[in-house]
């Protein structure tokens, strides 16, 4: 009996544990083929992890278990493709492609460089993985900075009548007057960005620091079925790593570089106008040796004789479409005072000309986009909402219409078209919808997307009486500048408070203020002129960046003949395929700051005069006349857009 009860549980047990053989051979193999290989046989050790196999010959094989833990690692922290929110997805707009998605990045914000009224950040999220956080004052030391008092701003309050604001997508056909209301307010809450993202420049502005920039050898393009035109396809190629500065040498090798590399995209059919570029690039490469022009001084220029023969190529054959499409106040309506002016001043003129403007599309070697970058933002920004999505929908809108009524744009998908824009926000509100265009921008910078050999540096001009841009210009001789340097202005962004910190009120010769000392007298009228009089008054100016790289002091230097020095890292300063900067201007590292009068006292006296006169030799290229004049500041922004559009034209 013994026997046959042990005979019977052991055949029991053989049962059971083939049983459990089978399950667990299910087991290992449901595992195998579902989950990834480190997670085979999770369940059975209590480690969740089994030891890596042998890998034969240092061999591996692509799309083995090592991508199945990847891409069960990214579903598990919700990151696979499937499963994210893209939050830049514009609202009602399905045509949206997720290369425009990925780059509408809501990172704008303004900073007003003029000496007498500080400006406000308007900020939005850094990126899809910034978000917006506490106030608090960036890189400015303690305490929030001020804002600026808004003239106009449109808004649109929610239905319950509360604070709540959301963007405004707007035709630019609409009527605004309509259903906006108007109304003034005061900005006086500045906004931190704090960005998962990582960054190896800390103290970089963030209003414009984590855009993705465009390749500089070659433009994203629209898509061949563009007659709705919509955006560029996305540039896949990667991006190599440029440095955290890049001087003026290094910035003219990109220029050589990318005008040699790119070339725009050209219309598909060959026309009496693409035989007129090519043959003005030719005269121009071949341009006779210019010597003792009166006109010009031939060291303030890159090449005097190439730039006299495409001047006088510009003057002979240049003609400009100027689109009629679009209402006030963003189309057609230039604002000539203030810091933006030279957008407003250039809109102003072009449209009244008779020389270059031409109605018969098919005689136009470029296509005018007349918006004002500083009306839109006046016009559709919402204040406090930091958003600026609909500034972005309205210009697209634009683009759309006028595709849909001429075929300009779809021929050449806008390569042969320009925009004009002086505002901090032009360069990312314009950089997916007019990326081939050719941009004219003050805020040219070389981190934030600029392109050399087909983007243009504007001059940024603080137009005081529209009814006299000239008033005041002019200062004293070289021997009776009794300061060494001058500079002041509002504490925008994170350099002027380095300059501060290290020369304001440190040495009787460096007159380094933020807001000016109280003058005698009263009203703004008096600060203004004590201002300009210590221009006057200064052999050099200091002109150090804002939140953004350009400043009006630039420009302001040289009206009062004063000599620039530009402490802005990746500025690249106007005209710069024209003229030498570097003969009537000094550049000095922001990191050099605190060695700042040594740089100044190495400037032998004989060169400061020399350089002194060159800037008054400039000047003539910086001045807005009520009526335009040659090589004034009208033509000189002309002619850099008709240069480079001469160079990025190609035989096909």
């Amino acid at each position: 009996m013994g026997y046959e009860i042990r005979s019977l549980f052991q055949g029991e047990t053989k049962r059971l544990l083939w049983l459990m053989g089978i399950m667990l051979t299910v087991i290992v193999a449901f595992q195998y083929f579902e989950l990834p290989y480190d997670h085979v046989l999770s369940s059975v050790f209590s480690t969740g992890k089994v030891p890596a196999p042998a890998v034969e010959n240092n061999s591996l094989v692509t799309g083995g278990p090592e991508s199945k833990s990847e891409i069960a690692s990214d579903t598990a922290n919700g990151l696979n493709s499937t499963g994210t929110h893209n939050v830049h997805e514009m609202a009602n707009d399905t045509r949206t492609s997720k290369a425009e998605d990925a780059n509408l990045q809501d990172d704008f914000y303004d900073g007003e460089d003029n000496h007498e009224e500080p400006m406000t950040e308007k900020l939005e999220e850094l990126n899809k993985n910034s978000t917006v956080d506490t106030v608090q004052n960036a890189g400015n030391g303690p305490g929030p900075e001020k804002g600026r008092e808004s003239e106009q701003s449109f808004i649109q309050r929610n239905d319950s009548g509360g604070a709540g604001l959301s963007p405004i997508p707007v035709s630019p056909v609409m009527d605004l007057s309509s259903n906006i209301t108007l109304q003034g307010a005061n900005i006086s809450t500045p906004i931190t960005i704090h960005s998962n993202s990582s960054s190896t420049d800390k103290d970089a502005t963030p209003a414009l620091d984590k855009i993705e920039k465009p390749a500089q050898s070659s433009l994203n393009t629209l898509g061949e079925n563009s007659s709705g035109v919509d955006v560029p396809k996305e540039n896949k190629k990667p991006e190599i790593p440029t440095p955290a500065v890049i001087t003026i040498a290094e910035m003219k090798n990109m220029l050589l570089q990318n005008r040699a590399s790119y070339r725009s995209m050209s219309p598909r059919l060959s026309s009496a106008v693409d035989q007129e570029m090519l043959y003005a690039r030719s005269q121009i490469e071949n341009a006779p040796l210019l010597k003792n022009d009166h006109e010009l001084y031939a060291p303030l220029y890159r090449n005097v004789s190439r730039f006299k023969r495409s001047y006088e190529l510009m003057e002979e054959t240049l003609k400009v479409y100027v689109y009629k499409e679009g209402q006030r106040p963003i189309l057609h309506e230039p604002v000539l005072k203030g810091i933006y002016a030279s957008e407003g001043w250039f809109m102003k003129q072009l449209e009244a000309n008779k020389q270059f403007v031409t109605k018969d599309s098919r005689k136009a070697h470029l296509f005018y986009l007349p918006f004002s970058s500083r009306m839109l933002e006046e016009t559709l920004y919402v204040q406090n909402s930091h958003n600026h999505k609909n500034l972005i929908q309205y210009l697209r809108n634009y683009v759309n219409l006028i595709s849909a009524k001429h075929n300009f744009w779809n021929r050449t998908e806008g390569a042969d078209h320009f925009l004009v824009a002086c505002h901090d926000w032009a360069p990312a509100e314009t950089r997916i919808i007019m990326a081939n265009c050719i941009r004219a921008l003050c805020n040219s910078d070389v981190k934030q997307g600029f392109v050399f050999g087909k983007d243009v540096s504007l001059p940024e001009t603080n137009v005081l009486s529209p009814q006299n841009p000239l008033w005041a210009i002019g200062g004293k001789p070289a021997s009776q500048r009794s300061i060494l340097a001058f500079f002041a202005g509002s504490m925008h962004g994170y350099l002027r408070p380095i300059l501060l910190h290290h020369w304001e009120n440190k040495d009787p010769d460096m007159k380094i203020f933020g807001q000016m000392p109280k003058a005698k007298g009263r009203g703004k009228r008096k600060g203004k002129m004590d201002y300009i009089q210590h221009m006057k008054s200064s052999k050099y100016c200091i002109c150090a960046k804002g939140y953004e790289v350009h400043s009006p002091r630039v420009v302001e230097a040289i009206f009062y003949e004063c000599v620039p020095v530009i402490i802005s890292d990746n500025f690249v300063p106007p005209f710069f395929e024209i003229l030498n900067w570097e003969s009537f201007a000094v550049f000095v590292l922001e990191k050099d700051i605190p060695n700042l009068k040594n740089i100044l006292l190495s400037i032998s006296e004989k060169r400061y005069r020399k350089m002194q006169m060159m800037v008054k030799k400039v000047q003539q290229h910086f001045l807005w006349h009520p009526r335009p004049v040659k090589y004034d500041i009208f033509h000189m922004i002309l002619h850099s857009i008709w240069y480079n559009r001469v160079f990025l034209a190609r035989a096909r």
